[in-house]
C-alpha cells in the first residue's frame, strides 16, 4: 500500500522571517526535471488550505525561479503559503524502466497559515516537499533490476536532503509518510547499511 512522502523542514528561530529568502535556496538547489513534462504550478493561499488561492498560474518548460520570487514577493504575509508544483526525474517501471518526470509539490509555509496538519499553525514546518508516492523509492517485486534503479531513487532523495542540510538553517526535519511513519527507518533497510539518515 503506498502513502505520500513529505520532508518537513523547520528552520531555526533567528531566520523564520526569512522563511521566503530560504525556500528561494531550496527552489534554486532543486534539481527540477529538464524533460519534456506537463506544465509546473504555481500557487499562493492565504490563511488556510481551504481557502480558494490568491494566485494560481500555470508554468510551462523550465521553471524561472527569479520570476517565481516576483510573483511570491507580492503577496507576503504572515498567513500567506507560497507552493510549486513541478517535476523532478526518478526511475519509473512501465513495463520497462524510464527516468522520466514525476509530480513534487514545494512549499512555505508562513507562521499564520494553517497548512492543514494536525500540529498548531505555529509549530508547523517552515519548508516542505511533497515527493508523492513512497513506491517511488522502494523495491517493486515485479519489476527487474528493481534493486539498482530503486538505490538510484533513493540516492537522488539523500543528495537532496544533504545539500537542504548543509545550505538551508535547519532546526529541524522529518522524512515521513503521510501516517506518520518515519520513512528514514524504511530507506535504511533498503539500502542495506548505506547512508545514515539523522
Amino acid at each position: 500500500m503506498t502513502d505520500q512522502l513529505f520532508l518537513s523542514i523547520w528552520l531555526d528561530r533567528h531566520a523564520r522571517a526569512q522563511r521566503l529568502q530560504h525556500f528561494e535556496k531550496m527552489l534554486r538547489l532543486f534539481p527540477f526535471s529538464q524533460r519534456e513534462q506537463p506544465e509546473s504550478v504555481l500557487s499562493i493561499q492565504g490563511i488556510d488550505t481551504t481557502e480558494p488561492p490568491l494566485l494560481e498560474r500555470a508554468l510551462n518548460g523550465p521553471l524561472d525561479v527569479d520570476a517565481l520570487m516576483a510573483a511570491f514577493r507580492d503577496y507576503e504575509g504572515e498567513d500567506v503559503a507560497y507552493t510549486v508544483e513541478s517535476w523532478w526525474d526518478l526511475w519509473q517501471f512501465d513495463e520497462d524502466w524510464h527516468l522520466q518526470p514525476v509530480r513534487v509539490a514545494l512549499s512555505c509555509f508562513g507562521p499564520a497559515f494553517d497548512n492543514g496538519t494536525e500540529r498548531e499553525a505555529t509549530a508547523q514546518e517552515d519548508l516542505c516537499i511533497d515527493f508523492g508516492p513512497d513506491s517511488h523509492f522502494l523495491p517493486q517485486e515485479e519489476a527487474p533490476e528493481t534493486m539498482k534503479l530503486i538505490e538510484s531513487n533513493i540516492k537522488s532523495l539523500l543528495r537532496l536532503v544533504h545539500e537542504l542540510d548543509l545550505s538551508l538553517p535547519v532546526e529541524k526535519r522529518r522524512l515521513e509518510t503521510e501516517s506518520g511513519e518515519n520513512f528514514a527507518d524504511r530507506l535504511q533497510a533498503v539500502l542495506s547499511g548505506g547512508t545514515q539518515i539523522q
